[in-house]
């Protein structure tokens, strides 16, 4: 995906990039490369695919929930920066916490963010079972989201705990999203969240196939969870 397919297929979408955000995107690319010779921060480094496979996929969550809006967004396990930072260059308005439990992750998108001359964005070197129980922010955001990082059941005890009550968590997901989602029902539910809508499409140009899974949160999340670091991971809610 070039960027002037990057433009046009957004463009479709009701999203309108000025000269400004897509430099914003090109410095974005340019700092990810730079910065990924040093540290992991992806295997996907090409331009083409870069701007598909990372820039477009963040962004496609817009095209299933409503960003136009004002909303205080937690990005757990974000990586790079992926979808907040896509999204946040997209709808500037957004408030953005990320948490990462890589410290380097984290030294990388504070130099991002300054690069890019972000505002109202915070980073947090974190564990998301242990900042999902800092009264700070637990229960405190609109909306939390989470790109590929674990499977649902393990993603919902992690992201759940921090939505506030009528708030929502939206995963992203590339395929088996409905087998995922079938073991994760007795999470969701426990942490006081319901399925609103499952979203399935395909990328533009590869086809290949992707899922954005929103779900609202119910009930506040008993006290208990988010469990002890490394937990969730070792024995699910299934």
């Amino acid at each position: 995906m070039d960027i002037s397919q990057f433009q046009q297929q957004l463009d479709q979408k009701g999203i309108s990039l000025s000269n400004e955000q897509l430099q914003q995107f090109e410095r974005y690319y340019e700092l990810l490369v730079e910065w990924n010779e040093k540290m992991n921060l992806t295997s996907i480094t090409e331009k083409k695919e870069v701007y598909l496979k990372h820039f477009y996929d963040s962004i496609s969550a817009a095209f299933y929930y409503d960003f136009s809006k004002p909303l205080s967004i937690c990005d757990v396990g974000a990586g790079a920066g992926f979808p907040s930072i896509p999204l946040k260059i997209c709808f500037p308005h957004l408030h953005i916490s990320i948490v990462d439990s890589l410290k380097k992750r984290i030294t990388f998108l504070e130099h991002l963010a300054s690069e890019l001359k972000l505002t109202n964005v915070a980073f947090y070197h974190d564990r998301a079972e242990t900042f999902g129980k800092n009264k700070e922010f637990r229960e405190s955001f609109d909306l939390v989201t989470a790109r590929a990082v674990a499977r649902l059941s393990v993603l919902s005890e992690l992201c759940l705990p921090l939505v506030k009550v009528e708030g929502h968590f939206l995963a992203l997901k590339a395929s088996s999203a409905e087998e995922e989602l079938e073991k994760a029902q007795k999470a969701v539910k426990t942490l006081g969240g319901t399925l609103e809508e499952m979203n399935n499409f395909s990328l533009p140009i590869e086809e290949s196939e992707r899922n954005i899974i929103v779900i609202r949160k119910d009930r506040p999340t008993p006290k208990k969870y988010p469990r002890k670091p490394g937990t969730p991971n070792k024995m699910p809610l299934e």
